[in-house]
């Protein structure tokens, strides 16, 4: 959504005009505001309603990151095994 209304705004402007809308956009105290705006609208939408789903975001996120985590070394492995394939390795 966020996005979608995002590129409504800039899809009009002309490229020269883009840096100029985008710097105030991009200032430390408006990042911290959108943060906060997100963190207070998803206190509001899942925590204040008694929801479950703040367990699951964890639950997925966390198994996410550890996949993200072991994915060099998961990878560093499987080459290491192709290469012995190829060359006849143990």
């Amino acid at each position: 959504m966020a996005w979608r209304s995002f590129y409504n705004e800039i899809k009009g402007l002309k490229v020269k005009e883009l840096p100029a809308y985008l710097k105030p956009k991009l200032t430390i105290n408006s990042m911290k505001n959108v943060i906060s705006q997100g963190l207070d609208n998803y206190h509001k939408k899942y925590i204040l309603t008694s929801s479950p789903d703040p367990l699951f975001h964890v639950c997925f996120g966390g198994l996410i990151f550890s996949y993200l985590v072991a994915l060099p070394e998961e990878r560093r492995h499987l080459e290491h095994q192709q290469h012995a394939k190829e060359h006849g390795g143990h």
